[in-house]
């Protein structure tokens, strides 16, 4: 039973003294540190004798040296061995001071922020790695054991990040076709070839736009869902709850969407394309009076379907990028709001970098396979 803390006035032959009582701790010293350096200004007292005290800690200690402190030398205090110790502790740790933090200037904070950067690449390539393994292993799997994938969700991620998104790749593309047919005719009518303006539509919608517009738009639908949907189950610790179950998150998250784009990518590229030749046949028809029967004859002849196989082999690698980047930012999210938002924006940014990255490295490829 802790007795509450008090301090008594006596006269000594060296002057007053306060003598304490009590136990001076968190629960009991209410405000009798208060009254004690009231005592100690107004009735001018010469020492404090706390040989009395039972129980003393930290917050006690802290309450009798705000209240004797710049006014009590140390001298003057009579007390136990351990409770000048402990006055001493605390004593110390209430004196000291925060240090500044000197932050770095110059060549010297560009390169502490070289360093940092190489090695959170050198963490994010370990990690994506070690992404690309369980990803691997979990199809693997699937491919052992089919009845394992999950239907329901494959098919249901296809129509939320596939055929939902039908209508915004195919304006797109429209009006892609559209100003490259506008910018193509404009250009070589200078020439006198108008003509062949058919044969620079058809190449870059079914070489490049197709696929690169499709890619970018999926990148910045899909990619930062896949980004939220996971990284808000991470928050909820519903990932956590899964593995305790036994449920394997990559199973039953990350290859359904991987299935999911993969499916439904080449029927998007493929509407995209229709819909930028589409767009470039209206202009050279309205503008170039070239009908639509001419636009698909020379589109067969000249172009042909080797520029649209080259478009429709980059969407699987397109749709494991957008997927995979989607996926794996979702997986790195922490447990606050701040995370979730930093790691959509990743995903978005990170996934049509690489889209724009691997559309050159498939130029140059191309490029020297002479096709």
């Amino acid at each position: 039973m802790e007795r509450p803390a008090d301090f008594s006035l006596m006269e000594a032959d060296d002057g007053r003294k306060a003598v304490l009582s009590g136990d001076w701790t968190a629960t009991s010293t209410g405000d009798a540190a208060t009254r004690l350096a009231a005592a100690v200004e107004s009735d001018g007292l010469k020492g404090v004798d706390m040989t009395p005290v039972g129980r003393l800690d930290t917050a006690g200690a802290f309450a009798l040296i705000r209240a004797l402190r710049d006014v009590l030398p140390s001298e003057a205090i009579q007390a136990r061995p351990e409770t000048v110790r402990l006055l001493e502790l605390v004593g110390e740790a209430a004196a000291e001071k925060p240090a500044k933090k000197v932050e770095p200037r110059g060549f010297y904070q560009f390169g502490v922020r070289i360093g940092r950067g190489v090695f959170d690449l050198g963490r994010e390539f370990f990690e994506t790695m070690v992404f690309t393994g369980h990803l691997l292993v979990v199809v693997g799997r699937v491919m052992v054991n089919p009845r394992r994938i999950r239907w329901a969700a494959c098919v249901s991620l296809a129509e939320r990040a596939g055929l939902d998104a039908i209508p915004i790749v195919a304006v797109t593309s429209f009006f892609i076709g559209a100003v490259v047919g506008l910018l193509g005719a404009n250009m070589l009518r200078q020439f006198g070839a108008e003509v062949f303006a058919v044969e620079l539509i058809g190449i870059a919608v079914l070489r490049e736009f197709n696929i690169l517009i499709t890619a970018i738009l999926l990148a910045g639908r899909s990619a930062s869902a896949f980004a939220a949907e996971i990284g808000s189950m991470k928050m909820n610790q519903e990932i956590d709850a899964m593995k305790v179950m036994g449920v394997d998150p990559f199973e039953a998250l990350v290859f359904p969407r991987f299935a999911a784009l993969l499916a439904i990518i080449p029927l998007l590229t493929f509407v995209a394309t229709l819909a930028g030749l589409f767009g470039g046949l209206l202009i050279t028809w309205s503008v170039l009076g070239l009908g639509p029967n001419f636009f698909l004859q020379r589109i067969i002849d000249n172009v042909g379907v080797t520029h649209f196989l080259i478009g429709m082999s980059k969407a699987p690698v397109m749709a494991i990028v957008i997927a995979g980047i989607g996926c794996r930012q979702g997986m790195e999210v922490g447990g606050d709001v701040e995370s979730l938002g930093r790691r959509v924006t990743s995903a978005v940014v990170h996934a049509i970098f690489a889209i724009i990255l691997i559309d050159a490295a498939f130029a140059l490829l191309y490029m020297q396979l002479g096709i």
